[in-house]
Order: structure tokens, then sequence, then C-alpha cells
């Protein structure tokens, strides 16, 4: 196993190298929770390695080369706990794939972990508003000049969601408790009287109609231009959510594709301990950067 690099702490490991190697070296049924956004096949390129994901030069290449992971995650994730991955259906296009429609992305990852042993738990899918994917993509299907021209070819945004996976067994040390707090945008949620059934209500709900997409590690950090942006970084409220539901205080949480530390940096603001692995060294030495500044935010809010 070649680690690159790593960074180590008390609430902190994060490693620079392939995941598929790292992620070997972790203990069985060690990892509480694990929550991330894998890489898109073909769609972004987030590298030029050969090792990363984004660069499969196929379908089934990208699920030979993502089911080493997946098979990983089955080993450490604790008996009775989940990983939940974040992802989108992608659009197909004429010159890249002979047809305008769209990939089931989601189905495809989901049928993934199936083979390799997961139960499908449970899935949440996050609004996205389509004036801004049109204006950001011009995709045909949302243009409304095609409404005038031929309807047939219209359709809908595409969401995003939040899959997760159950290994199956016996939870050893459960997730219990009432939920303290609401995550999401406070201007919608209202208190009625018992807080933790208000919040779980609009958790539970299957739509998340209430995450702020801006509300990103990169836009919250207010970094200069010359610093890594990641392509397509998880909302830090996605992220919150997930520790909310599926998580204890002290657990530990991994994420195989930690980018810029966008799942690091909420696992530590909300108590848990992190462990991250990242093949690109710029994401990887910004997200070392990110995780320290939660350290040290995470300190300071307990001496205040």
């Amino acid at each position: 196993m070649e680690i690159l690099n790593q960074t180590t702490t008390d609430e902190f490991a994060a490693y620079h190298g392939d995941s598929c190697e790292v992620i070997a070296n972790i203990p069985d049924d060690s990892m509480h929770y694990s929550i991330f956004s894998p890489p898109f096949a073909s769609l972004y390129t987030y590298s030029n390695s050969d090792r990363d994901l984004g660069n499969c030069k196929s379908d089934d290449e990208f699920k030979t080369h993502f089911g080493f992971i997946v098979e990983q995650l089955y080993r450490v994730i604790m008996p009775g706990r989940l990983v939940s991955f974040h992802c989108m259906n992608l659009p197909t296009s004429k010159a890249r794939d002979g047809v305008i429609g769209i990939r089931d992305f989601r189905g495809d990852m989901i049928r993934l972990f199936q083979d390799k042993g997961f139960v499908y738990h449970s899935e949440a899918c996050i609004w996205k508003n389509p004036v801004v994917a049109m204006q950001r993509t011009k995709a045909l299907g949302l243009l409304h000049k095609q409404i005038k021209k031929d309807s047939c070819m219209s359709r809908q945004g595409i969401p995003d969601y939040l899959v997760t996976m159950r290994k199956p067994g016996v939870n050893p040390e459960p997730v219990a408790g009432e939920f303290q707090y609401f995550t999401g945008e406070e201007e919608t949620f209202k208190h009625t009287g018992n807080l933790s059934i208000d919040v779980w209500q609009r958790y539970a709900s299957p739509v998340w109609m209430d995450i702020n997409p801006s509300k990103t590690l990169q836009y919250r950090s207010a970094r200069d231009h010359n610093d890594e942006r990641h392509i397509c970084p998880l909302q830090l409220e996605v992220i919150e959510r997930g520790l909310q539901l599926w998580s204890n205080e002290g657990d530990t949480v991994l994420s195989p594709f930690m980018g810029i530390g966008s799942e690091g940096h909420v696992s530590i603001k909300c108590k848990r301990n992190f462990v991250g692995i990242e093949l690109k060294e710029s994401y990887y030495n910004q997200a070392v950067k990110n995780l320290k500044n939660a350290v040290v935010e995470s300190k300071e809010n307990k001496l205040f």
C-alpha cells in the first residue's frame, strides 16, 4: 500500500493516496458511518491519474473499479451501520452516447452495493432549482423554447439523491436519542411543541426541499482565487443530516473520496472523528487546511 502523505490528529486522519489501497489497511468492522459523493463516471475530469474513477473508459470499467471500494466499505463498516452516497442521474448526449436522455447512475450504484452484500436502506431526493440548472447547462430539455418547438423533448430538472445502504447484522452500538436541533433552511422550519418530532417529520420526508444548494465548504470558507475548488462539493446540510440521523457523538466517519474535506469538516463540528482518503494532491492539501480549521473552530466553540 502506497500512502503518498498523511496527516493525523486526535480528531481526524487524512490520507493522500488511492482509496482502493488505503482503505484496505483499515481494520474490519471499525467504521461507524460513511458518507461521501463518489466520482461520476466520465462526467467530470478530476485529475489525469489512471487511478481516478472519473477517468474510467467505460461503464463496465467504472463498476469494476468502484466495486473494489464497495467491497472494502462492506468490510470496514460495523454490522448494522450505514453508508450514504450522494449522487444524481446523468444526462446523456447525442455526441457521447448516441441519444439525448438520462442514465440511471443512481440505480447502477444501488445495484452495485447490493451485489457486494449491502441492503438498500433508504433514500432522499434533494430538490434542485431547474432554472439554475438551465442557466448553467443550457440543457435542451430545460429550455422554454423547446416547449414551443416540441415539448416531447422537454423534461424536468435532475435532482440529487442521498442513497443509504446498510450492512446486515445487529448494530453493536445503537444510535439512540432525540434530535436536539434542525439542520436546513431555518426560515422554513416551524417548531410546534416537540422539537425532536418536528425535526424528524422534516427528515423523514422522501423529498428534501429545504437544503441550501450554495451552502458548501468552498463557499463557506471564502477562499481566494488560487485555492483549490472542488468540482461538485457536497452540501454541508446534507452531510450534517446524515450524521444526525445515523451516527453518535464520538463515532468515526469515513469518506473514501474526501475532496476538499466537506464530510470531515462537518464531522468534526458535530463531535465525530473522521478518516478521509483523497487521490488528488491539491484537494488533499486543501482538505488538510479545512480540517485543521474545523478543529480550531470546534475548540473555540467549546470555550464560548
